[in-house]
Order: structure tokens, then C-alpha cells, then sequence
């Protein structure tokens, strides 16, 4: 139970103190800010965030039919909403493993293939964020050590995993589980290192996270702050790279601290990039939170209690190997 306890509680403390230092700084400036903001940039910024959610759904579809698992459009961005759901709140990215349940339920998938599926979306993420990084990084100034060696060592470590999927397919073994595990980087190579795939996964993933990037803008264009669109790219990059070490659930607290940090470098005031920096974590989070629970209605009483599951920590990883 204490174990429990400070799997779930540390964390979420530590993420609102986070954010409650970072907004007690400045908060009579935040005020006056909120009081001068144009809020119809708040709007666009939601719905654009809603079409990148789908955009997302129909690369997930993608990898999926590239492992011979069919899926419709609303299913594959439910199972996206479901599980980011849940990782708001379960420790670590546990609430990943929710998609795996989810596509055995409703398209009879493996979970080594739906796992397989998550690892291909994850490595797609984490490496377009990365490359955007080192593009953006020789037009800003100023730019902190601590930025270049996180994106540095993020596209180093996609890229040893890249060399390992290409010489672990040289391998067998009759060992159990060493098969299993054989069996699972197979299919990811499957998935993700065909010419085909590359293409358009590549394509996606940028679309992807440029739209991501022009969601912050947006926000910042509601307090008609000028920030360079580099900046915002490089804060949007830098936030995801730090948000991608499970520190907090869902990032919270460290994504606003590195986002924040990162507009700073354009002379955004402190009130000001800490109001952007919380407003564009909190609007994909709420996006996030309402396709979730319309995904539960979709799905039915069954998902409702996949759900509890995850959040009382009682899904297991060892439950995927079945």
C-alpha cells in the first residue's frame, strides 16, 4: 500500500508544487496578463489541437495496418485518447499499456503487436521531436548547454536503437521469453524500416509536431506576445524531451518549468511564458482529458473498468507477454 502511495501521490505532488511555485512567482503580473488576452486565439488553439489528435489516430492506423491489424480511424485515435487518458494520472506511462487491452478487446490484436505498434509511434515521436531541436538550435541564441546535450543524446539513442533493430534480426533462440522478446523487435522492424514506412511515418510525425508547435504559437499570439516561431519550436521540443522522462504523471509541472525556461530565451517576462507554458499544457490535456471520456462512451461499460484497473495499478506488464 505505501508503495502504491508513493508511486501515485510523490509524483503529483511534485507536479503541482511545480506549477504552484511557477505561478506564486509572478501572479499579480499573470493577472494583468489574463485581463489583456485575446481569447478567441484560445478557441483556434483547442481545435486545432482536436485535428492533431486525429492526425495522430490515422498514423497510429498506419502502423497498425502495417502489422496486419485493421482498425477504423475513430478506433485507432480512441485508443490514443484512452490511453493518454490514463497516463495523466498512472505513473511511468503505464497508461500506454491501456491501448494494448483496448486493441485485443475490439480489433483481436496480439498484445506483442499492439506493444510493438506503441514502440513504433514512441520511437517516430521521440526522433522528429529531437531532429525539429537540432534544427532549430543554430537560430537561437543563448541557447542553454543543457539543451543541446538533451537532444543530442535523444538522436544518438534512436539512433543506436535503429542499428540494434537492424542486427537483432539476425538472431534466434527457442528460449521462451528470449523468443518473445525476438518476436516483438521483429515486428517493430516490420513497421517502421521499410522505405514505405519511413516515408510515411516521417511525413506524419512532422505534421504532427509542427502542429503541436503551432498550438503554442497560437497561445502566445493570445497575449499578443511576439515570440519567434523558432523559439516556440525549440520550447515545444525541449518541454517534450523533458516530459518524456516519467518524472510526473503526464509531465506536469516539468514540461511548463522547460517551456517556460525556453521562451525566457526570447525575453518573454517571466508572467507571460509561464501563462503560455500552462495554458498550452492545460489545453492539451483537457483535449486530451474530453476525447477520453467520450472514448469510454464509445467503447462501453467494459473500457470504464479497463480504466479503473489502470488506475489502481493493477494492470501488469507481465499480462502483455500472454
Amino acid at each position: 500500500m505505501l508503495r502504491k502511495i508513493s508511486a501515485i501521490v510523490l509524483p503529483t505532488v511534485l507536479a503541482v508544487a511545480i506549477v504552484g511555485f511557477m505561478l506564486a512567482r509572478v501572479w499579480d503580473d499573470l493577472l494583468v496578463a489574463l485581463e489583456h488576452a485575446v481569447y478567441s486565439y484560445l478557441l483556434l488553439a483547442v481545435l486545432i489541437c482536436i485535428g492533431a489528435w486525429f492526425l495522430r489516430g490515422w498514423r497510429y492506423r498506419y502502423i497498425l495496418s502495417s502489422l496486419a491489424v485493421t482498425v477504423t480511424l475513430w478506433l485507432s485515435t480512441a485508443c490514443i485518447y484512452l490511453s493518454q487518458t490514463a497516463n495523466l494520472i498512472v505513473p511511468a506511462r503505464l497508461g500506454d499499456l491501456v491501448r494494448i487491452f483496448v486493441l485485443h478487446h475490439e480489433a483481436d490484436a496480439g498484445y506483442s503487436v499492439s506493444l510493438s505498434s506503441i514502440v513504433v509511434e514512441r520511437f517516430f515521436d521521440i526522433i522528429t521531436v529531437a531532429l525539429l531541436g537540432a534544427l532549430a538550435l543554430p537560430f537561437v541564441l543563448n541557447v542553454p548547454d543543457w539543451f543541446v546535450t538533451i537532444i543530442v543524446a535523444a538522436i544518438l539513442l534512436c539512433g543506436a536503437f535503429v542499428v540494434f533493430l537492424l542486427f537483432a534480426g539476425r538472431f534466434e533462440s527457442k528460449n521462451k521469453y528470449l523468443a518473445m522478446g525476438l518476436r516483438l523487435i521483429g515486428q517493430v522492424r516490420e513497421a517502421s524500416l521499410s522505405v514505405a514506412s519511413v516515408t510515411v511515418l516521417s511525413a506524419s510525425s512532422i505534421a504532427i509536431w509542427i502542429t503541436d508547435i503551432v498550438i503554442c504559437y497560437v497561445i502566445a499570439l493570445m497575449f499578443e506576445t511576439p515570440v519567434p516561431f523558432i523559439i516556440v519550436a525549440l520550447a515545444i521540443v525541449i518541454g517534450n524531451l523533458v516530459k518524456a522522462v516519467p518524472v510526473t504523471p503526464g509531465g506536469i509541472g516539468t514540461y511548463e518549468l522547460a517551456v517556460a525556461l525556453t521562451l525566457g530565451l526570447a525575453g518573454v517576462t517571466p508572467a507571460v511564458a509561464t501563462l503560455i507554458a500552462v495554458i498550452d499544457h492545460l489545453v492539451k490535456n483537457l483535449v486530451t482529458l474530453g476525447g477520453g471520456i467520450v472514448s469510454l462512451y464509445l467503447f462501453g461499460d467494459w473500457s470504464v473498468d479497463l480504466m479503473r484497473r489502470a488506475f489502481s495499478r493493477s494492470l501488469q506488464v507481465e499480462e502483455a507477454g500472454k
